[in-house]
């Protein structure tokens, strides 16, 4: 073959696609050809072996405006004339070479597809996973990408509101950084990004083209990652200022009647913006590089197709109306050149000058093959499952006080103040509330509306059970939207996995999607936007598989909102759904991690009661019963009530309960579906009423006061203790 196999590996092709490319043209492609085809035939682009999976999600609802796919994010109506447009995309890989440089390109790269789209970027938020603190490469990766993050988005004037930290050995030198974006715009101003109408102009505007992140797409993304193998080339290289002017010159553009659409340039740079947006237009396009601005000398027409500098948007501009999108971007300062045009005849077409260097029907590349592999339980996972929880010794109830202090100083648990602390949350005058609860909320200028949203995900479930721990991602996400009282309305998601050519891998992707796809169904939460990063191996080993959940809520009035600390002095505390002292509560918990060093055992979820309970909290809300709400998650009950007692500042005595089985169970597991909520005793028996009618059992836990937090016979501390170890213990972590 005229290619070697080295020379496919480095674009990440097989032998057998480099010969299926050469039956499709009838023809040895080019190199600017082959560039473009394993840039756009990469998993990162074409999803090559995740795409028929992801058929399985629901895409379709009544609020939904853009579907998964259409465009580069989606959109729901809010009512009142407006939509939401959110995506969350991944930017593991690179942020595991360079973390500073690779979180802050990651955003870049989420707020783009948001203005886009003409909408203006509200929110950010953010799902990070890292190696324990412990080493000292994970402390370095952890610091440059929260440093990475905080540095672009306080730049670009964008409120960081949220999001989740997670530390695991599982993804020791191989981070997960997903960064989700939100915006909003008068849904008769969206955007599209198709390039359509023969003789419409392709223009280009933003940062000049240099060689930083060649073969982010096909190179980084879409391989498996060893350390000794120096890439840092395929990582961009990010200037926040610049990409703060093109989104004021953006929407200020989609504002007139000169465009046909706009595309950013992400993966994959001018290949994959001015391929897909021919595609979409269902037209072809002629472009020339030599037209491209360049920072570098000596580029070739490979480098620029394939260079993913960043802060670069590509604007089809309607012929004779360039002058005028010219004259707007140099007003906001920004370079725009034309360098090409749209085509009636199908064909990605390349020139360097008079030269053609690659020609291609658009069709062919856009439709990268499809992969479905044969599935295989692995042994060790039937042998985790089966796991006896019963053989761990249970905790004395002298130790109860020790154990809870060391899972409230536990990085996984303890405060990320010291993360939000760097991201600005407030700016925008918009956000109610803040980072540290189990939602943001933001409120709809003009309106009473309020926009929720939260990430959500849990690795060492879905290790441990692919199926119902995607499942739980979806319930656990909308569980934390019901804890403040919205609606969910859509689902983003990042799906982060190792190889899927392994058949244990892909195994532990279709499972998960499958969950996950159920659970929406379930709760009628269609998906309209997400990304796939695979590959996410360092030396043979794979991160736990973790799809992470981005959902947006809605609430109709922001003054009906619920928050999680206790408010005052004897109110009574409750619990929404099971007690549970089933020892499956224990299962992938951070208890017997903690504690037992296992991650063990086999989660479970009881879908129809996860419905009941989080209709019943948000009915609740709705009517102003609730003082507190708070999801009972990782570290379980004990941990959820000592949260809701720091956070308001304000005690808690637990009313005195028979111990029937273990006593680690109840207190530290983990089991799903519960919220406590806390509310005046008047007000009881009217959540009684609600709760029975939700189908949900409802069951009186203590009551609100004092200084302490106390369950009598087994905890008894002094709240403002508990509060310095939950806030200390990440900081302390890292020294």
């Amino acid at each position: 073959m005229p290619v070697s196999k080295q020379d496919l590996d480095e674009i990440a092709l097989s032998e057998e696609e480099y010969k299926l490319i050469v039956k499709q043209l009838g023809r040895e492609p080019t190199a600017v050809e082959l560039g473009m085809f394993g840039a756009l035939w990469s998993e990162h682009c074409g999803y090559k072996h995740s795409k028929l999976l992801l058929n399985m999600f629901p895409i379709s609802g009544k609020r939904v405006l853009i579907k998964i796919g259409e465009e580069n994010a989606g959109a729901v109506d809010i009512g009142d004339g407006m939509a939401v447009i959110f995506k969350m995309e991944s930017h593991n890989h690179p942020s595991a070479i360079e973390p500073f440089q690779g979180a802050a390109t990651g955003v870049g790269g989420i707020v783009r597809d948001i203005f886009t789209m003409g909408a203006r970027p509200i929110a950010l938020m953010n799902s990070l996973r890292f190696g324990p603190l412990t080493e000292a490469r994970n402390r370095y990766l952890f610091g440059g990408v929260v440093g990475g993050i905080g540095s672009y988005g306080n730049c670009l004037g964008i409120p960081d509101v949220g999001g989740e930290v997670f530390f695991s050995p599982a993804y020791s030198h191989n981070p997960v950084v997903n960064a989700f974006c939100l915006g909003i715009v008068d849904k008769s101003r969206l955007v599209r990004s198709g390039a359509s109408g023969t003789g419409n102009l392709l223009m280009l505007v933003g940062s000049d083209t240099g060689r930083d992140g060649l073969h982010g797409a096909s190179g980084l993304a879409s391989r498996t990652f060893e350390e000794e193998r120096e890439l840092r080339s395929a990582v961009q290289v990010g200037n926040p200022f610049l990409e703060k002017l093109l989104i004021e010159a953006c929407l200020e553009l989609a504002e007139t009647d000169w465009i046909v659409g706009i595309n950013d340039l992400g993966a994959a740079g001018l290949t994959s913006s001015s391929v897909e947006a021919a595609g979409r237009g269902g037209s072809g396009m002629e472009l020339d590089v030599l037209k491209v601005p360049r920072r570098e000398s000596g580029m070739t027409p490979y480098d620029v197709m394939l260079s993913e500098s960043q802060e670069r948007m590509l604007v089809v501009a309607r012929k004779g109306y360039e002058e005028k999108v010219k004259t707007l971007f140099k007003k906001w300062d920004l370079e725009v050149d034309v360098i090409g045009q749209v085509t009636g005849d199908g064909l990605a077409r390349i020139k360097e000058g008079d030269k053609i260097v690659a020609e291609v029907p658009i069709s062919i590349l856009n439709e990268s093959p499809k992969y479905r592999f044969q599935v295989r339980k692995p042994q060790w996972l039937t042998k985790l499952q089966s796991f006896d929880l019963n053989s761990l010794p249970d905790i004395p109830p002298k130790e109860c006080n020790s154990t809870l202090l060391r899972l409230l100083g536990s990085p996984n648990i303890a405060s990320k103040e010291w993360v939000y602390r760097q991201y600005d949350h407030q700016v925008g005058d918009n956000t109610v509330i803040a980072p540290g609860g189990d939602a943001a909320v933001l409120r709809i200028q003009g309106t009473k509306k309020a926009i929720a949203m939260t990430t959500d995900g849990n690795g060492r479930y879905c290790y441990l059970d692919p199926y119902t721990g995607g499942a739980m991602a979806v319930a656990e996400a909308a569980r934390n939207l019901a804890c403040v009282g919205a609606e969910p309305i859509a689902i983003t998601d990042c799906l982060n996995f190792g190889n899927p050519e392994r058949p244990d891998i892909y195994y532990q992707l279709k499972e998960c999607v499958r969950g996950m796809a159920h659970a929406c169904r379930k709760m009628r939460i269609p998906v309209i936007s997400g990304n796939v990063s695979l590959y996410n191996d360092t030396r043979g080993q794979a991160i736990y598989p973790t799809p992470v959940v981005g959902m947006v809520g809605l609430l109709e009035d922001v003054d009906k909102r619920c928050t999680v600390g206790f408010k005052q002095q004897g109110d009574v505390v409750c619990l929404l759904g099971e007690l549970v002292e089933d020892i499956t509560g224990l299962a992938g918990s951070e208890y017997v991690e903690l504690i037992h060093g296992k991650v063990t055992g086999r989660p479970a979820l009881d879908l129809e009661l996860e419905i009941g309970v989080q209709a019943a909290c948000r009915e609740a809300i709705k009517q102003g019963l609730l003082s507190s709400a708070h999801d009972c998650s990782d570290g379980g009950l004990i941990v959820a009530l000592s949260e809701s007692a720091i956070i308001g500042g304000i005690g808690f005595k637990g009313d005195k309960w028979t111990q029937e089985s273990r006593l680690d169970t109840p207190l530290f597991g983990e089991s799903p579906s519960r919220i406590i909520v806390s509310l005046t005793k008047e007000k009881i028996k009217a959540l009684g009423v609600i709760a029975t009618s939700c189908g949900v059992p409802l069951r009186r836990l203590g009551v609100v006061g004092g200084d302490r937090f106390i369950i009598s016979g087994y905890i008894d501390l002094a709240v403002d203790g508990l509060g310095k170890v939950w806030r200390g213990g990440l900081e302390k972590s890292l020294q």
